[in-house]
Order: C-alpha cells, then structure tokens, then sequence
C-alpha cells in the first residue's frame, strides 16, 4: 500500500512540474509518464518520440518508439515501434510491432505483426498471430484458431477461416488463401 502510495504522490508531483502544454494542437516530446489519462506528464494532444510508460492508461496522438502499459492508445497519427500492453490501441496508422496480451487493435493502416487474444487491422500488410484475428482489407497472414478477413491477400491457418470477398470456398477448416 505504501508503495502505491508513492507512486501516486511521484506521479502527482511529475504532473505538477510538467511544463505547461503548448498551445498548438500537437507537440513531440521525448517521454511520457502515465497514471491514466488526463493525469500524465505531457497531454495526450502531445507526440511521443521515445518512450511511453502508462500506469494504467495513457493517451497521445502518437508514439514512435517503445510503448509500454496496461492500456495505450494512439489518438492519430503515425505511430511506429514496439507497443507492449495488455489492451493496445491505435486509431491511426501503426508500423511495427503491436504485442498486447488481451487485445491489439489497429483502425488505420498497419505494417507489422500483431500478437493478442484478440487482434484486429483495418488495412495494411501484417502478420496477426492471436486466438481470433479479424481484419478489413490486408495483405498478409493470420495465424489463430479463428481467422476472419473482409478482404485478404494471403493466408489463414486455424480451425475457422474466413475470407468473405472470396467467392467460392470463403469458409475453410484448417487453411484458406486468396491470392
């Protein structure tokens, strides 16, 4: 409990300190340090460049480099590098590794890997290696138990796939490819 305690108080005091946000809608800064959004060091119209660690939550329009926390979400933009979280979202563009445990999400275009429970793409080339992988329009391969693609190029491998823009054979057991 003390530690907590600390932590808290450490997280307080770093907020406290903080410069003042610029007032232009997006500034980069070189870290960010996140109890749960609002209460970070920088605010979440900021660019992270470096490295991000949320606590609990923590909220930026972008983070180039590594991202770690429970829950770590990208507002826009470009993000690219290592996000390491247990719930990862992006709702701009994303290039590089997304590694969540609970669920990696990507609603802009994605170029990488995604690793989850859960793990969904809107576009974008990617390898999604999860229990159920869902994406919209990729080029790319899923590998989990079920596999869903509006639109693919490549292929799935698990127990249900699906490619629904694929006129025969859209559902297969095992393995589904359209090319």
């Amino acid at each position: 409990m003390r530690r907590l305690f600390a932590l808290a108080a450490l997280a307080a005091t770093a907020v406290l300190l903080a410069p003042a946000p610029a007032l232009e809608a997006q500034t980069e800064e070189p870290f960010e340090f996140a109890l749960f959004s609002p209460l970070q060091v920088r605010g979440p119209e900021s660019a992270i460049q470096v490295l991000r660690i949320s606590l609990l939550y923590g909220e930026n329009v972008s983070v180039k480099g590594l991202d770690l926390g429970l829950v770590a979400r990208t507002t826009g933009g470009e993000s690219k590098g290592l996000q390491y979280a247990l719930v990862g979202y992006v709702e701009g563009d994303f290039v590089g590794w997304q590694n969540s445990g609970l669920a990696a999400v990507v609603q802009g275009n994605m170029v990488g890997l995604q690793t989850a429970l859960y793990t969904q793409s809107a576009t974008g080339e990617v390898f999604q290696f999860g229990l159920v992988n869902t994406a919209d329009d990729v080029s790319g391969f899923q590998l989990g138990i079920v596999n869903f693609a509006e639109n693919l190029y490549g292929l799935q491998i698990g127990l249900v796939n699906i490619i629904e823009s694929k006129t025969n054979f859209s559902f297969l057991p095992i393995v589904n490819w359209s090319f």
